[in-house]
């Protein structure tokens, strides 16, 4: 049941062409070894609605996963409720990991562009409030693009 529910919310992330990571040193190794960054997002999958309208409006966007695809390592936090939705107690640890380091308000939804060694270039707090194509462009102010 908990497998079947962690391919649950797995697909909820998945639906756009954008391939979300869950660990963060995984991310790292990735972004280190393809000259990319990191996006690092918080979501409630389950019961945050800004979250689910962020991944659905903008991460699921054409836009966003062309920019992502060539230029960014993609992260997720998840933090469910419901018990149907528990993580692994591996996966909890890593998600409670990430948040002492990047989220220590425990806001959600909050996005945090990270460079390749993990340090912080900009953060969203909440819905960001812009289109698609405007996110990405905050995005490309920030990150150095590949072809």
């Amino acid at each position: 049941m908990i497998r079947l529910a962690s391919l649950a919310i797995a697909a909820f992330f998945c639906f756009g062409t954008s391939v979300w990571e869950n660990d963060l040193d995984v991310a790292k190794q990735e972004a280190a070894k393809d000259n990319k960054y990191i996006l690092l997002n918080f979501s409630g999958s389950d019961w945050c609605g800004p979250c689910i309208r962020l991944h659905k409006e903008i991460f699921d966007s054409q836009v966003f996963s062309d920019f992502a695809a060539k230029n960014l390592v993609l992260v997720n936090a998840d933090f469910p409720r419901q018990k149907k939705n528990q993580l692994s107690k591996e996966q909890q640890g890593k998600n409670n990991k990430m948040a002492d380091q990047y989220n220590a308000q425990g806001s959600f939804p909050y996005t945090v562009l990270l460079d390749p060694q993990g340090k912080i270039i900009r953060s969203w707090d909440g819905f960001p409030g812009v289109s698609p194509e405007e996110f990405v462009a905050q995005l490309r102010a920030r990150v150095p693009e590949h072809n």
